[in-house]
């Protein structure tokens, strides 16, 4: 029986980078929510010698999610899901829509594909470094815990209660959904790992995509900040992804892993 590995948000630079780091001597299940960049990534991949299959999915729907799912697994066993769609401030519609793709999306990721992943298999979800921008105060964890089961209480404490994300702050709203994310990627971690699943997320800096490029201006000090004073490429973080992804990363599990650079951590060191 064939492997597979699905990823989201592929009618995207950064999830079709890593696409092509995949084996392929693995079938692959890419899902986006724009069809004419989807059936272009379909093409690319098809024309590198890939067995790929696409499928539209908004990840914020949970039926959306489980039809992918079943699309995955009538191919094959699931081996590696990479879960990178999402928004950011500037392509969202509303505060609210960027919470429900980035956070309550992820966390229709990892249920919906738990319920069909085998001992060695792995979720590898997409958070932000701007996650870290966030004082620990602004960390709802009481909100968090609602995520799987009551989901619109979910998202209207992160809107409401915390004061970090009013309707009319976007920016504020996609840091809390990105915390969010590596939170639940590590609640996720020690969930599945009983079953020899693993669950890590991945936290990208500035990357020079169109999106990455709209960002620039309002996060210039990440590049400031970083090691060598630049934006990270789509194939940067598309081979971090792949390759925490590869089966042979067997115990790498429950961390957030920052590719920006050092942009990050490089504040305290441009006194």
């Amino acid at each position: 029986m064939a492997n597979v590995c699905v990823i989201t948000g592929c009618d995207g630079s950064i999830s079709l980078a890593a696409a092509k780091f995949i084996s392929r001597d693995k079938v692959l299940v890419i899902s986006g929510r724009d069809e004419a960049r989807l059936a272009a990534a379909e093409a690319e991949l098809s024309a590198l010698g890939f067995d790929v299959h696409r499928i539209l999915c908004d990840v914020s729907s949970r039926s959306d999610v489980h039809e992918l799912c079943l699309l995955a697994k009538s191919l094959g066993t699931i081996r590696n899901v990479i879960h990178t769609d999402g928004l950011v401030p500037n392509a969202a519609e509303s505060a609210e829509r960027l919470i429900r793709l980035n956070a309550v999306g992820t966390k229709n990721v990892n249920m919906e594909f738990r319920k069909y992943l085998e001992r060695g298999s792995v979720i590898v979800d997409m958070a932000s470094c701007a996650a870290y921008d966030l004082p620990d105060i602004a960390v709802h964890r009481g909100a968090y815990e609602l995520a799987e089961y009551q989901e619109d209480a979910f998202v209207q404490k992160l809107l409401s209660e915390t004061g970090y994300a009013r309707k009319d702050q976007p920016g504020l709203a996609y840091k809390l959904s990105k915390r969010f994310v590596i939170w639940y990627a590590q609640k996720c971690a020690y969930a599945y790992g009983k079953d020899g699943i693993r669950v890590v997320s991945v936290s990208p800096g500035l990357i020079a995509t169109e999106t990455g490029a709209l960002e620039a201006e309002h996060a210039a000090h990440m590049i400031e900040n970083s090691a060598e004073h630049r934006m990270g490429t789509p194939e940067e973080v598309g081979f971090a992804l792949a390759t925490i992804a590869d089966e042979r990363n067997g115990f790498l599990a429950g961390v957030d892993v920052i590719v920006d650079g050092g942009g990050t951590n490089g504040k305290q060191f441009r006194a």
